[in-house]
């Protein structure tokens, strides 16, 4: 009965801990970056400027800004993948899947410190972009 319980007590920890990180949400502001929303986002696409989507390959199979460059966060993105698309003094935009998504937040925060001067943080990501009308891909 005793091993019972701790498997119980061990998969209801497994369920809290599961729903507390999915109810996390990305940072407002980063430190280096400047916060965009999505009409400011916009703005910038209209400049030409380079938009970088870190969000999965099956995220960006299903849609994405026109144009943008596909750095995967986990499997791709380094300062050499970045480098080699955006040069360190140049506007860029990146962005994920929104407030629930903290991929954009981590590569941000990578960028900035790997010397890029120039990075916009969509926070409200590619759900946004979609959402307002603007054009995907």
């Amino acid at each position: 009965m005793k091993y019972v319980f701790r498997v119980f007590a061990i998969i209801c920890s497994i369920f809290l801990t599961a729903n507390v990180y999915a109810d996390e949400v990305s940072p407002t502001d980063i430190s280096g970056a400047t916060t965009v929303n999505t009409a400011e986002a916009k703005a910038l696409f209209d400049e030409g400027v380079y938009f970088v989507d870190v969000r999965k390959d099956s995220d960006w199979e299903a849609g994405r800004v026109p144009d943008a460059i596909h750095i995967e966060l986990k499997k791709v993105y380094s300062d050499e993948t970045l480098s080699a698309e955006v040069e360190k003094d140049a506007k860029v935009v990146i962005y994920c899947n929104g407030e629930k998504c903290l991929r954009s937040a981590k590569a941000v925060t990578k960028a900035v410190e790997w010397g890029f001067t120039n990075v916009y943080y969509f926070r409200d990501g590619f759900p946004a972009w979609k959402a307002a009308g603007y054009p995907v891909e």
